[in-house]
């Protein structure tokens, strides 16, 4: 058996509320991941009836209305995550077009953020020469980690891949965008992930906890993590939702007059007492 360590995952989110508002949230893990669910809480202040579904993604959804008011929307959980890295692709080949599954082809069309076909003549100009495969895809991790500065509050919910290689700068959310643009203007087919990302084994982050986004990468005849933004291989990811970008998987969509006051992430091991 896989060894494994026990990470506590959560968020909560305060949110001023002028008229009923409905919410969607997607903060709650998915079960097809490598990380196994050991025990869940979620809550709201003040008590709602909430429904639960799993979009066109399979991503869990929870849907309710919110009152007018202060609310308060908290998830809490205990995860299993394998004591290991990313699994490695090096030397995995990619696919021709024709040989991609058919229901994965949309993934390498462009998106709401991801605008391969804007950035095609790039995308070939940098990675044209480079191998086909993970070779290609590591070599774009690289470019995008090296060209483009992170920095919290860089970017905006109108913000695409082509906003942030203008500005060079941008989220973990902006530096995937374009890497998987890149990926997708040359046929790679390339989904957005994210989720929570415990510091394990990893130098101590003194900022602020938040979600992570990173992508999968169809090669060979599977889905490979590559994670821009980190540029490595980690240990303890706790997958949320997969999409084609941003748009597909927003941790908490407001359908009405609701004004976010406050978010808070968490991703710690939990150690033996």
């Amino acid at each position: 058996m896989r060894q494994t360590i026990n990470v506590r995952v959560g968020c909560e989110f305060t949110y001023d509320v002028s008229a009923p508002t409905p919410v969607t949230a997607q903060v709650r893990p998915r079960s097809d991941s490598s990380h196994q669910l050991v025990t869940e809480t979620w809550s709201t202040m003040p008590p709602l009836p909430v429904d639960e579904y799993n979009d066109i993604y399979g991503n869990p959804v929870k849907r309710f209305v919110m009152p007018a008011g202060s609310v308060t929307l908290r998830y809490d959980a205990i995860c299993a995550v394998p004591d290991e890295a990313d699994p490695d692709p090096t030397g995995v080949a990619q696919d021709p077009v024709e040989h991609v599954p058919g229901d994965l082809l949309h993934f390498t069309l462009p998106s709401r953020y991801c605008l391969s076909d804007q950035l095609m003549g790039m995308a070939w100009e940098l990675f044209g020469q480079t191998p086909p495969g993970a070779a290609r895809v590591q070599a774009i991790c690289d470019w995008v980690h090296d060209n483009i500065r992170f920095k919290y509050g860089t970017s905006n919910p109108m913000t695409t891949a082509a906003d942030v290689l203008r500005d060079r700068i941008g989220v973990c959310r902006d530096l995937t965008h374009v890497a998987i643009s890149f990926c997708r203007a040359m046929n790679i087919p390339t989904r957005y992930v994210f989720g929570y990302l415990p510091d394990l084994y990893v130098p101590f982050n003194p900022d602020p906890m938040d979600f992570a986004a990173w992508m999968e990468v169809w090669l060979g005849d599977r889905w490979w993590t590559f994670d821009p933004r980190n540029n490595e291989r980690r240990v303890g990811r706790v997958l949320i939702g997969r999409g084609r970008d941003a748009l597909d998987v927003a941790m908490i969509t407001t359908f009405g007059p609701a004004a976010f006051q406050s978010m808070t992430v968490w991703a710690d091991e939990v150690k033996d007492s």
